[in-house]
């Protein structure tokens, strides 16, 4: 159980360790012995700011462990993701970031080997409730893949393809969600004059801020993005940072990036993981600039990973 939310003036926010934990967190030097203890499959607490409890969580992640199979790959996760900023994964390959990601809309329920414990709130409701419409749930959240991923059709269907599977027949109505979606994602004035051409002609960065249009067309909750700019040239990952700033506030997105670089650009706060454990997560810049373990200090500054 996390400590209460309203105790401001603490600099960590921890639950009660199992009584198997290994504490390191203010052990001088102990970011190779806290590595290792988690390596060999010792339960260490996380180190969680009071800062990430400011803000009201959109996204409350509580106790929630993943296996595939005999193998477990997410450990006792809790953390909340606040409402209205951008929040960071970050972490070595293979440290379950994309894991949690896909489990916040449930994807990894196509894999027939998944077993979970633990829960999600989505704005105070249960994600993996027994009684929850995995596809109601779906539509209350966008997802932004690593490689874009846009339909073979026009970019005028591609936008509006969420409303489409609603039902909305309206032209009128249609019109006025791919407009304010291609605003939204930085693209209007760059295909107002194409939207019945394929979405395929458009270059990959348009193409994935298609599809981060046709994300925000149904007015998502959450927003998540699994590494976006992964495939594309510095000049369209400059455009997609950029609308990533221009879309905090109005939406939560909860990003996964292996560049340490755009994390500390576009995010509000960073939550570290490393082998499906949550290390450290606080504010982007108490993390980027005066983190509380040497791991993460470590980590961010390329010592590994």
């Amino acid at each position: 159980m996390r400590e209460k939310r309203d105790m401001e003036t603490q600099s960590i926010v921890t639950r009660p360790s199992p009584p198997d934990a290994v504490d390191l967190r203010r052990r001088p030097g102990s970011g190779e012995n806290r590595l290792a203890a988690i390596a060999a499959g010792a339960a260490v607490p996380a180190d969680i700011h009071a800062g990430v409890f400011a803000s009201p969580a959109v996204l409350d992640i509580e106790n929630f462990n993943l296996w595939y199979g005999q193998k477990q790959a997410l450990f006792d996760l809790t953390l909340p993701i606040p409402r209205g900023k951008v929040t960071a994964l970050i972490g070595p390959s293979g440290c379950g970031k994309s894991t949690l990601l896909r489990s916040v809309n449930r994807l990894n329920d196509l894999i027939d080997s998944v077993r979970i414990e633990g829960d999600m709130r989505l704005n105070g409701d249960s994600i993996y409730g027994r009684s929850v419409d995995v596809i109601e749930l779906r539509r209350r959240m966008g997802m932004v893949f690593q490689k874009s991923n846009p339909f073979p059709m026009s970019i005028f269907e591609n936008v509006v393809y969420p409303l489409r599977i609603d039902g909305e027949r309206n032209r009128n109505v249609l019109q006025e969600v791919c407009e304010r979606s291609l605003r939204g994602a930085a693209l209007w004035d760059e295909v107002r004059d194409r939207l019945g051409e394929s979405a395929l002609g458009l270059s990959g960065g348009q193409q994935q801020r298609l599809c981060i249009a046709r994300a925000i067309a149904a007015e998502p909750e959450v927003l998540l993005m699994d590494e976006p700019c992964s495939a594309l040239d510095p000049i369209a990952t400059a455009k997609i940072e950029e609308l990533i700033a221009a879309l905090r506030g109005e939406y939560s997105i909860l990003i996964v990036t292996h560049n340490m670089q755009q994390a500390s650009r576009v995010s509000d706060d960073t939550a570290f993981m490393y082998l499906g454990r949550l290390i450290e997560y606080g504010p982007t810049v108490e993390i980027f600039t005066r983190p509380h373990l040497r791991e993460t200090e470590d980590y961010i500054t390329g010592r590994f990973g």
